[in-house]
């Protein structure tokens, strides 16, 4: 890709088009998954970088490397579901439970994350209403190539993601993003370090939906 290429094209569709994008993204704070919709210029420009910097980072990149997700539509599925579906239902619960204890143990610190317990709970209750849809109606019709329109649940599913990052960025104010006070405990350093995984699996599984396996039953054209 060339950098005139690069400025005028969409964060989602570089993040989904060029391997090692999403880390880059992650790198320089540039939300790729629930607002890929904005040119490289305008993202750059929205987080005050220096666009040569983020270029070059991209540039950097080759384009030819293996792809980080698998591109056949089943496969595809299949990944989401078991890379991502099965561990939020695994991680999300074991954060609450280890963030109530924080909370609990660390009331008054000036540092504690207080309500972080329930903004996972609302995150996880979210996401099993999202994930449910998706397993028993959405991917089910994406496998067997379904005649029957998927742009009206498709929208509702972006609209979902939408609120997930919402979500995500109470977490990062209640966290401070993810820092740790100095007299911090090792449940505070695990609760924290479990809270930013899940932002970085939850970032990548709104990617792969929104800017790879979304389009391709929007526009009528799978793989």
């Amino acid at each position: 890709m060339t950098t005139a290429a690069l400025n005028d094209r969409n964060v989602g569709e570089i993040a989904a088009q060029l391997p090692g994008a999403t880390s880059v993204f992650r790198r320089f704070g540039i939300d790729f998954c629930c607002h890929g919709d904005i040119s490289l210029t305008q993202a750059a420009a929205e987080r005050g970088l220096d666009i040569a910097e983020l270029e070059t980072a991209l540039q950097a990149l080759d384009p030819k490397a293996a792809p980080e997700a698998p591109q056949e539509t089943d496969a595809l599925i299949s990944h989401i579901q078991t890379r991502y579906h099965d561990v939020h239902r695994q991680q999300i619960p074991e954060l609450i439970e280890l963030s109530r204890k924080v909370e609990a143990v660390h009331a008054g610190h000036a540092n504690a994350p207080e309500g972080l317990a329930d903004v996972l709970q609302q995150i996880m209750a979210e996401l099993e209403t999202h994930m449910h849809k998706e397993e028993q109606e959405i991917f089910p019709a994406m496998r067997r190539k379904a005649a029957d329109p998927l742009a009206t649940p498709i929208s509702e599913l972006r609209h979902d993601h939408d609120a997930h990052g919402v979500f995500l960025e109470q977490v990062g104010k209640i966290t401070d993003d993810y820092t740790l006070p100095g007299d911090a405990c090792r449940s505070w350093e695990a609760l924290y370090a479990g809270a930013a995984q899940l932002k970085e699996d939850l970032m990548e599984h709104i990617h792969l939906e929104n800017n790879v396996l979304f389009p391709r039953f929007e526009t009528g054209a799978t793989a």
